[in-house]
């Protein structure tokens, strides 16, 4: 079933859409924390400080695939809008074939990427042989995880967040029932884990892909219109490429910082693994609901409907400063207790850098929820430009604190590096959103 944000109660519609991404989220972070959990419990904390420290190279060289097929799937959400059903299904086309080509050539780019990365963020050399041995298997997996991606966005796009949930509870189910078999039945390590998520990713990406194909009703999706047109490819990668260099730019970002936090060991490392599951679990509902907002954006966008984008907008804006402040609250009183849960070798130096990287997120946990509004509204429109300023304002951050804070506070510096990156993040996605905002409402008056 897909949904008409053109027409009807704004806030409803939008509350009701996030849900399911919301939930699909929640899922999707599951993969990352069943291999971390099992990892850690039944493999040891070097394997589960293994796994989270190849995430800022997952986020360079998989992340700038991610941010570029994001792009592909706007002009769906906007042609949906105008109501041009032809141009819908075009630019769906267009974009799956994009995906998988992109996806070949980031798998194989990760792979050529890993070796001088992890000398790059000075992996520490108990937990690299455990790095490489995750990560080649993983990026395999691009491919499955782009196309999942595209055809999960292009569901969104046109309304429907529901059925693509199902397929991602299936394969979520697939990864824990094989964790369980590879890691502690048959005890294959941090390659087991990686396989039994490579498998799950391929499932999740076939289930999708028949979904788009075949179960939605507004799309009549022909294999001729998956080979990528000049024009259409140009509008998506004009689209994509500032959202992917967001990515890049954010990814080295947290390279730099990781690189500082190895130099801590590998027990600060798990710790500062498994508080940021514990951070990611925690933003879900504001990212999602701001996710969901970018589609009812594109939608009116390409309907002309302006007034309504900045009615609803502001909205949204406030309820997602109420989420940060619940779920800051969370952080604060219960994120010892989530950290807990990947480890049982839970010695005093792991807790003391959990409870202090916690600490410091919950304080800021407002900033990010500007970002996630300003951002995917942003994106809506077609500024996906902006994404590429306001990873650029996280770099600097995390730059920052790496370089000069971080030597003369160690790792309490380290701990606000977030908060400082959303905070120059967040100031020109501010001053964007006001001149794009200026424009609406001249349109909506003429």
């Amino acid at each position: 079933m897909t949904t008409d944000f053109i027409h009807g109660r704004p806030m409803k519609q939008i509350v009701v859409f996030s849900l399911p991404i919301m939930l699909s989220s929640l899922l999707q972070y599951t993969y990352n924390m069943v291999d971390n959990i099992i990892v850690g419990r039944y493999v040891s904390t070097n394997a589960l400080a293994a796994v989270g420290n190849i995430a800022p190279i997952n986020s360079f060289a998989i992340g700038a695939a991610f941010g570029l097929t994001a792009g592909f799937t706007i002009p769906v959400a906007q042609c949906f809008g105008a109501g041009d059903q032809e141009e819908t299904n075009r630019q769906a086309g267009n974009g799956i074939g994009l995906s998988l080509i992109t996806g070949v050539l980031f798998s194989a780019l990760a792979l050529l990427v890993l070796h001088p990365m992890l000398g790059w963020i000075h992996t520490p050399k108990e937990i690299y042989d455990l790095s490489v041995q995750y990560a080649a298997i993983m990026y395999l997996g691009v491919p499955a995880q782009l196309l999942y991606n595209v055809f999960t966005g292009i569901a969104r796009s046109v309304g429907d967040s529901k059925k693509p949930l199902l397929f991602l509870l299936i394969s979520v189910a697939v990864n824990l029932v094989l964790d369980l078999l590879f890691v502690a039945h048959f005890g294959w390590g941090v390659a087991g884990a990686a396989w039994a998520t490579l498998i799950s990713q391929i499932v999740a990406a076939v289930s999708a892909g028949i979904y788009v194909f075949r179960g939605i009703p507004v799309l009549r999706l022909k294999v001729r219109m998956l080979v990528p047109t000049a024009k259409r490819t140009r509008r998506q990668l004009a689209l994509g490429i500032p959202v992917s260099l967001q990515f890049t730019i954010t990814s080295i970002g947290s390279m730099i910082l990781q690189s500082a936090v190895n130099g801590f060991g590998a027990n600060v490392v798990a710790a500062f693994t498994a508080a940021g599951r514990a951070e990611s679990i925690t933003n879900i509902p504001m990212s999602n609901l701001a996710v969901a907002a970018s589609t009812f954006v594109a939608q009116n966008y390409g309907a002309g409907q302006y007034r309504r984008i900045l009615t609803t907008v502001r909205k949204v804006f406030v309820v997602d400063l109420g989420l940060s402040v619940l779920c800051s609250l969370l952080l604060f009183f219960g994120g010892e207790q989530i950290v807990g849960l990947f480890m049982t070798d839970y010695n005093s130096q792991i807790v003391y850098a959990a409870k202090e990287y916690l600490f410091a997120i919950s304080l800021c946990y407002s900033l990010v929820s500007v970002l996630f509004v300003l951002r995917n509204t942003l994106q809506g429109l077609g500024c996906t430009y902006a994404n590429a300023v306001a990873g650029a304002g996280e770099l600097i951050g995390r730059i920052t604190v790496s370089y000069l804070f971080t030597p003369l506070f160690g790792f309490k510096a380290v701990c606000f590096a977030g908060p400082v990156a959303w905070l120059l993040a967040d100031l020109p996605l501010i001053v964007l959103y006001w001149r794009k905002a200026k424009q609406m409402r001249k349109l909506s008056n003429q």
